[in-house]
């Protein structure tokens, strides 16, 4: 892993969102308040510095950085910041923002600590079709929605725990209601699937017209990601799949969408359109 400006700048935003989730645990051990809106700027801090770092990746790959393993990673973490960012205050849910900054720090942790994903390639990531590009942002956009689903359905889960066993002291203190968590959820559901349906639609556009380009084992499980997804939704809506099955549910889905990640990118690189050591500065031999 070359330590250009994109990296370095990748790293210092991840580095704040360490902060964030540091700073959060200390004050809730230490003075047992949930001081949200530091942890909301300092995330916001994170995002901008992370944004300013993908930006610079995507001068150098000349298109959306999500080429290899570690690009696809941040990218799902820029997502789920940029959607807390948006939701966070609207909804005011405490450890809402503790939860995302941790998620985000687990995955920024495993991006970093395998220097193999950052992989060089040569090329565009996804070619000269801006459509695919868009269609592959977008589908990255809607695993950070689901992140954040997963991550209210863990605050779900715990005030769940608090109630049955009565355990309303301390940590606990800070957790959501169920009917506000719950709703957050069922919300984010819609969003993800909405925007995951369209990521599949708008990329259904270009391969019916090149057939000859479909990585068939990218788009199956891709599609196994939406269908898996639109029947908890579909569930849910009709009160059939609710409360802790559907939290269940929505944490064990993510897991699954998270680790497909790496197949899928896998299946789509090859040689000859991977990122040359020469582009990224690195040193040949």
């Amino acid at each position: 892993m070359h330590l250009g400006v994109d990296v370095i700048s990748i790293g210092l935003g991840n580095l704040l969102y360490c902060l964030g989730f540091l700073f959060a645990i200390f004050y809730l051990l230490r003075t047992r308040h949930h001081p949200r809106w530091v942890l909301y700027a300092l995330i916001a801090g994170g995002y901008a510095i992370q944004t300013f770092g993908m930006y610079q990746r995507g001068l150098l790959v000349e298109g959306c950085p999500m080429g290899n393993t570690f690009e696809i990673v941040q990218f799902v973490i820029w997502s789920l910041t940029f959607c807390f960012l948006v939701l966070g205050p609207a909804f005011r849910l405490s450890l809402f923002g503790f939860s995302t900054a941790g998620l985000a720090v687990l995955l920024a942790i495993l991006s970093f600590a395998i220097p193999s994903w950052d992989s060089p390639y040569t090329g565009r990531p996804f070619g000269p079709s801006p459509w695919i590009e868009f269609h592959a942002s977008l589908a990255l956009f809607s695993y950070g929605i689901f992140g954040l689903l997963a991550m209210s359905s863990l605050l779900y889960l715990l005030q769940n725990f608090s109630l049955r066993e009565r355990r309303l002291e301390g940590f606990y203190l800070f957790l959501p209601s169920l009917v506000e968590t719950e709703t957050l959820s069922v919300r984010m559901l819609v969003a993800g699937c909405s925007v995951l349906t369209v990521s599949l639609a708008v990329g259904s556009i270009y391969w019916i017209q090149n057939p000859a380009t479909v990585d068939w084992l990218k788009l199956l499980f891709t599609v196994s990601v939406w269908l898996a997804y639109l029947l908890v939704l579909v569930l849910r809506l009709g009160n059939r799949l609710y409360s802790k099955n559907l939290a269940w549910t929505c944490l064990a889905l993510f897991l699954v969408a998270v680790i497909s990640l790496w197949p899928v990118n896998q299946s789509r690189a090859k040689p000859e359109s991977a990122l040359s050591e020469s582009s990224l500065g690195l040193p040949h031999g």
